[in-house]
């Protein structure tokens, strides 16, 4: 039986709409001077937009600096931040912007769950990936398929690879995204829904043969 949210269990729209308040009252302490407003939004949202940049440019360190930039600019704009807005949107528009720039960046100096399901047997790419209760032989073969997959999204063209990251790893609605890649919702929706094609259609002979 699903239960109700209560006081002490806020549900997911409450708990969203908490921390969103939380948000806009540090970014209101740091454009009135109170830098350590900073310290507080990083400890919510550093980690997870390390993993957003990390997926999305496959280099952990490239990831760092984007990460350390992303709230740079975030200080550097703080005056600017429109309260109506959510302050995750904003953060992540500004990291979308500057992955952008960082692949515009590699074109010109090129270097030498995705939980996706198939229409047509109504299973997860992520079910092909490790169990706990896997044999040591059977974990082995799903790291190699978990590095299939991960290369199989890094091989995507960037207009694809991000809003399927955005959509299937940071579980941002379309209309979200959106805002982050300065797009239309149908834009989002088309770009998706071809990401989740070409990703079948390069998992399913490379998963067979691991």
């Amino acid at each position: 039986m699903k239960m109700e949210p209560t006081e002490r269990d806020p549900g997911p729209s409450a708990a969203a709409e908490q921390a969103d308040a939380l948000d806009r009252a540090d970014m209101e302490r740091l454009a009135s001077g109170d830098d350590t407003a900073l310290n507080d939004l990083m400890a919510r949202h550093a980690e997870k937009l390390f993993h957003y940049l990390a997926r999305s440019l496959q280099s952990d360190e490239e990831a760092e600096d984007l990460a350390q930039e992303t709230f740079a600019r975030v200080y550097q704009n703080r005056a600017r931040f429109d309260p109506q807005r959510k302050f995750c949107t904003w953060l992540y528009t500004i990291a979308s912007n500057l992955i952008r720039n960082c692949y515009r960046w590699r074109r010109r100096h090129p270097r030498v769950s995705l939980d996706t399901t198939d229409e047509e047997t109504g299973t997860s790419l992520l079910d092909h990936l490790a169990d706990d209760n896997d044999t040591p032989g059977e974990r082995f073969q799903s790291v190699e398929r978990a590095e299939v997959v991960r290369r199989a999204v890094a091989a995507l063209p960037e207009e694809l690879r991000q809003p399927l990251i955005l959509a299937e790893w940071e579980e941002k609605p379309q209309a979200e995204i959106a805002v982050m890649l300065d797009c239309s919702v149908k834009a989002v929706e088309t770009r998706i829904y071809r990401a989740r094609k070409r990703l079948r259609e390069m998992l399913k002979p490379r998963l067979l043969e691991v």
